[in-house]
């Protein structure tokens, strides 16, 4: 097929206002568009059958296509990618859409984090969708660490940070753990810090624990040494990502099809696969982008959109990104200044705090 942008640019007038009142009408209420509620709604007077004839011509090119051999059109992943490409109306931001974002970051009180969960609720309670917010990665040295057991296979390491900030995370322990051992290794890891970053502590752990290995009881080096992943920059992303409202997207599907691709979407997230990439995503160029169906790497499988945008700290480095994830028929035209204001939002507010 040759380059979206010069299809769009060849179709006439009345090929081109067929194709964007059946999607228009796709994403508004999800049903098929036929021929002969089309004819009600055109600038001009045509018949059904000129319209079906327009339709075939669509299809044809890989824009439409019909579920049912009765039924009428809906936007192929193509046309909605040209659609959004080439014919998207953004709107404004709605007056109280951002009366409801702004009440988030309010007087600006609160730790990061506080603020950035209370950002994704109300974001996903704009767009009923759920949304997609990935913190800044902490950089503050760490002033002190604990290992708390909370059964044989659960554990939480607390990181406290110089600046005030604390983070929880839970982990699986090695087996055979004890009280002791966790002192123990507590006290190994405090005996590093000295001011240190997350980033910086891991690779100060990995070499002395191969320096002092014979200091450190095996139990209490296994576990540090099972901890390290929490400290890694992977695992310090897995706990980044805050998900909201997924039950939006159960709300707004029906079939037996669409609700396996929502448990699909919902293993996904709650694995956080891929999470590494979410940033990347965003990372050739500022502004929001949009992923249809396949093309969004993420959550592939599920047939979902994602609408993203990074947002930057005061030295305009992209620190994290907002988004929004649901069906493929999403309202993008009140959806993509939503995702564009809430990560500007998120941007002012991280550059205010340094």
């Amino acid at each position: 097929m040759t380059d979206q942008g010069n299809v769009l640019a060849e179709l006439n007038d009345r090929s081109r206002e067929v194709f964007r009142r059946v999607v228009e009408s796709y994403l508004s209420n999800g049903d098929p568009v036929g021929s002969r509620s089309l004819t009600r709604e055109m600038s001009e007077k045509v018949s059904a059958a000129t319209i079906r004839n327009v339709m075939q011509d669509l299809e044809f090119m890989g824009l439409l296509d019909s579920p049912h051999v009765s039924a009428g059109r809906v936007p192929t992943q193509i046309g909605l990618r040209m659609f959004v490409d080439g014919l998207l109306e953004v709107r404004d931001l709605d007056k109280d859409d951002r009366q409801m974002l702004d009440q988030t970051v309010g007087s600006n009180s609160g730790d990061v984090s506080g603020i950035l969960n209370r950002v994704s609720t109300a974001l996903s309670g704009v767009t009923q969708g759920a949304s997609l917010v990935l913190a800044p990665k902490h950089e503050a040295p760490i002033k002190h660490v604990e290992f708390v057991s909370l059964g044989s296979d659960r554990a939480l390491v607390v990181l406290v940070f110089a600046d005030g900030h604390v983070e929880n995370r839970l982990f699986t322990p090695p087996a055979g753990q004890t009280p002791s051992s966790m002192r123990e290794a507590a006290n190994f890891v405090n005996a590093l810090v000295e001011g240190k970053t997350l980033s910086e502590l891991s690779e100060t752990i990995r070499q002395q624990i191969d320096i002092r290995r014979q200091e450190i009881d095996v139990l209490a080096r296994d576990l540090v040494e099972s901890g390290l992943g929490l400290w890694d920059s992977d695992g310090d992303r897995h706990e980044r990502l805050i998900v909201r409202g997924r039950s939006n997207l159960l709300q707004s599907e029906g079939g037996e099809e669409d609700l396996e691709r929502i448990r699909n979407l919902f293993d996904d997230l709650e694995r956080k696969r891929d999470i590494a990439d979410f940033l990347d995503l965003t990372e050739s160029g500022e502004g929001v982008r949009i992923f249809i169906g396949s093309e969004n790497k993420l959550f592939s499988l599920s047939g979902s959109s994602l609408v993203v945008s990074p947002y930057m700290n005061a030295d305009r480095k992209i620190v994290g990104a907002v988004g929004v994830i649901g069906p493929t028929r999403l309202n993008y035209g009140r959806i993509v200044p939503i995702v564009d204001y809430t990560a500007q939002l998120v941007g002012r507010m991280i550059s205010d705090r340094g």
